[in-house]
């Protein structure tokens, strides 16, 4: 179902953060990663920080943070780290993270997510999956976008990285119920709707910001055992080791995981291309909304770069935040 050819890099499945960013200068860049205190989100600010690049580690816990920064400026020999306060799921916190953020930014990953496997919601009443995973994401992003075009007048471009997952093939964004307020809540789903949101996210962004030289992707890590599946029931971790018996998905290490996320941000293959969905290193092909999950653990469905739904959920997406 994709109309272009499909954007393939010398990487793949098995490629480690390191590797991507192998004999890269990237003195100069300044980046925020948020959910940067551990898994995915810390191998990435790691992996920049070797590069050179200025790396801000934007996260709900201050002291595990500056610790974390401090042990990357350790390993890397880059003094360049440090780290901010960032509560997603707290709109004024983000306005304060962002009203503070001073010059240009070049790369924005957001990295941050939640899983759970209880109904959460913000003081405002959203779901706190959709809530965390996309509003928060999506604040941030609004509130940094003066400083991405800068940094993209400055450098001749600026990226966006979103953090999606395979789970985006349970649920499309349900715009008649976002928050769970008619139907029955289902933890699956919910994260399922928050990363198919991830997702069009970044097909709108490139759609409005391109001109500014910004461009964002999404990225599918791939099966990585993190501190995200604290909040997975019993249940749900039978259902993954059902698929990966049925090799259906693989776990990769943290270092693989990241390496995605690194492509999207680094590799020249992306730098002004946007609205694309990455796994393996690689951009994914589209399959049909009703396509099964096995076997197309590697796709993207139609539903998550749907540029009319992406259209949609930016609109809803400004309307939430107004509101607020």
């Amino acid at each position: 179902m994709s109309h272009h050819s499909l954007i393939r890099t010398s990487f793949g499945a098995g490629s480690t953060a390191d590797d991507v960013v192998a004999g890269l200068d990237l003195a100069g860049v300044r980046a925020i990663v948020t959910g940067a205190t551990s898994g995915l989100g810390r191998e990435t600010a790691r992996a920049l920080a070797s590069t050179g690049a200025e790396v801000t580690l934007a996260v709900r816990n201050p002291a595990r943070g500056a610790a974390v920064a401090a042990d990357i400026t350790a390993t890397t020999g880059n003094p360049a780290v440090q780290s901010a306060r960032l509560d997603l799921a707290d709109p004024a916190a983000i306005a304060r993270f962002t009203d503070r953020w001073e010059g240009p930014l070049h790369l924005l990953i957001n990295n941050a997510g939640v899983m759970l496997s209880t109904l959460g919601r913000t003081r405002q009443g959203w779901e706190l999956q959709f809530a965390t995973n996309h509003l928060g994401h999506f604040a941030l992003a609004a509130g940094l976008h003066r400083a991405l075009a800068a940094g993209a007048a400055e450098r001749g471009g600026a990226r966006i990285v979103a953090l999606t997952s395979g789970a985006h093939m349970y649920s499309p964004v349900v715009f008649e119920d976002l928050h769970f307020v008619r139907r029955a809540y289902d933890p699956q789903l919910a994260y399922g709707q928050s990363k198919t949101a991830n997702s069009l996210f970044t097909v709108e962004a490139t759609r409005r910001w391109a001109a500014d030289g910004i461009v964002a992707n999404a990225v599918n890590p791939g099966g990585v055992s993190t501190g995200l599946q604290r909040d997975f029931t019993q249940e749900m971790k039978d259902h993954l080791d059902r698929l990966e018996a049925a090799g259906v998905f693989a776990y990769k290490t943290v270092e693989q995981g990241a390496a995605t996320t690194l492509v999207a941000a680094t590799a020249p293959e992306f730098a002004r291309s946007g609205g694309h969905y990455l796994d393996d290193c690689n951009e994914a092909a589209t399959v049909a909304d009703e396509a099964e999950l096995a076997g197309n653990s590697h796709a993207v469905k139609q539903w998550a770069c749907d540029p009319m739904a992406a259209q949609q959920l930016w609109e809803v997406s400004v309307d939430l935040i107004r509101q607020n």
